[in-house]
């Protein structure tokens, strides 16, 4: 009989300190869905956004901007140089019209792409 009063008094207080527990210990807050972050840059047809180059000058800039005049691309900045500068440099023209002038020089040899 003592063992059983015992272990209901053992029973009542070990629930006790878990209702304690409970009461004790806020309920953790509901998520709220969080939209989608939304590119601030260009994007194209599906949304996927679009990567933009500085533009930068190189030793050849000059001979492919008259070699974009010549195929009737003129306007925007200029020549700009899209890969790192060396022996061999790719450089990039936008036409008013809205074309893309490509030119790919080797030793300050241009020849367009």
């Amino acid at each position: 009989m003592k063992r059983l009063s015992a272990m209901m008094c053992l029973a009542a207080l070990l629930g006790g300190c878990a209702a304690y527990q409970s009461l004790r210990t806020p309920a953790p807050a509901p998520a709220v869905p969080v939209a989608p972050a939304r590119p601030t840059g260009p994007v194209d047809a599906d949304g996927t956004p679009i990567q933009t180059l500085p533009f930068r000058l190189g030793v050849s800039s000059a001979t492919v901007e008259k070699m974009a005049k010549q195929q009737a691309c003129t306007g925007g900045q200029g020549a700009a140089l899209v890969t790192e500068a060396g022996p061999v440099e790719v450089y990039r023209m936008q036409c008013n019209d809205g074309k893309v002038f490509m030119a790919r020089c080797e030793l300050r040899q241009c020849r367009q792409m």
